[in-house]
């Protein structure tokens, strides 16, 4: 997913809940680029590893309200890139 031509411009790589009472959810200077495609971050249960601009709480809960990155439009291939990693993830906690 990596070449530009497989996603860019495609409905499935960019989305906009315009009627949301919360769009957008995080800060932003460029409101029109903002994806709301992975409302929620499909990258959260990679915890420290997900790469995004997070901070924990003082009882350990994980807040992404600084991070940018799955709404930002030209980060959707850096997300997919990252799903073998939530499904071998997944994988480990299933046998456990």
């Amino acid at each position: 997913m990596s070449d530009r031509d497989d996603w860019e411009g495609k409905g499935f790589s960019f989305f906009q809940n315009l009627k949301c009472e919360y769009f957008p959810c995080h800060k932003t200077s460029k409101p029109e680029d903002f994806n709301c495609l992975f409302c929620y971050c499909p990258l959260y249960t990679l915890g420290d590893k997900c790469g995004g601009n997070f901070r924990y709480s003082e009882k350990g809960t994980k807040i992404c309200t600084g991070c940018l990155f799955p709404h930002i439009r030209s980060n959707y291939p850096k997300v997919i890139e990252r799903y073998p990693e939530i499904k071998k993830l997944a994988s480990e906690n299933r046998n456990k």
